[in-house]
């Protein structure tokens, strides 16, 4: 008797088994501006509605602390530093607030799960997020600021220089806001990280540095967006000092590439947990 392998039967299964198909490959990965711009539209339309009324609440917020502070502070520079220091607390109150609420949300909810599943770069989901977020604070920032400079009877003559604090002091405390939503434990704590850090915004931004003990004027330099409020109030006076004004914006954008990577880093820290 001779043995035949049983490759050559005819009627065996594997002479009729098909050649293994290679596996599809998965397509490339979305580029990051494509993907950044797609993830803002999609933040910006759902944040529309309800982050609207948050809106107006922060504006009013600054409005009134600019209206209680005008009864002990007649104007100069300490009535530049509270307009200033009031515009960008809306700021403030929904990049750093607002959007460590919203990420430390996300966290707990398994929401992190769905951007994980896309063919999305991490920095566009953090950018995309914290550039919606920081888009609400347009109208009440520029609201803020022409309501400060009519209420003290400032020059409203260089308020054009919103233009580049409001997306550069954004893109620093949004980062931090996401940052400190994504690396914290519970949503709760996210929530109570934002609340503090908006405080020490609002405590040391609009209040006077020159009335601030020496310490405290050392943390006002580590809150980033205490560079955007001096740039802004810098040009308040008669003859600004633009070489100062755009050193502080550079500091301050720096800050934002800084806190943005930041952000970045804990959000693929959160997403593989």
């Amino acid at each position: 008797m001779s043995v035949v392998p049983a490759e050559v039967l005819p009627g065996s299964a594997q002479a009729v088994q098909e050649p293994v198909r290679e596996a599809a490959e998965l397509g490339p990965r979305a580029r990051l501006w494509p993907a950044l711009v797609a993830v803002y539209r999609a933040q910006l339309s759902r944040a529309r509605v309800a982050r609207i009324p948050l809106l107006f609440v922060a504006t009013f917020q600054s409005i009134g602390i600019m209206i209680l502070m005008r009864g002990v502070v007649d104007g100069g520079g300490e009535a530049q530093a509270v307009v200033a220091g009031s515009s960008v607390l809306v700021v403030a109150f929904v990049a750093l607030n607002l959007l460590a609420q919203y990420f430390g949300q996300l966290r707990a909810s398994g929401g992190l799960d769905h951007y994980a599943t896309l063919p999305v770069p991490p920095a566009a989901v953090v950018l995309g997020a914290a550039g919606a977020y920081a888009s609400f604070t347009v109208p009440g920032t520029v609201v803020t600021a022409v309501f400060g400079c009519v209420l003290f009877g400032l020059p409203v003559a260089h308020l054009w220089v919103l233009v580049a604090v409001i997306p550069l002091a954004g893109a620093a405390l949004a980062g931090l806001g996401a940052a400190l939503g994504l690396l914290a434990p519970r949503p709760e704590l996210a929530t109570l990280l934002g609340q503090l850090g908006m405080s020490a915004a609002l405590l040391l931004g609009v209040l006077p540095a020159d009335r601030m003990p020496e310490a405290v004027r050392f943390t006002r330099d580590l809150l980033p967006s205490t560079y955007g409020v001096e740039a802004f109030a810098r040009t308040f006076g008669p003859h600004p000092d633009w070489a100062f004004v755009l050193g502080d914006l550079a500091v301050c954008g720096g800050v934002g590439v800084v806190s943005l990577a930041v952000a970045t880093w804990a959000y693929r820290r959160a997403a593989v947990r």
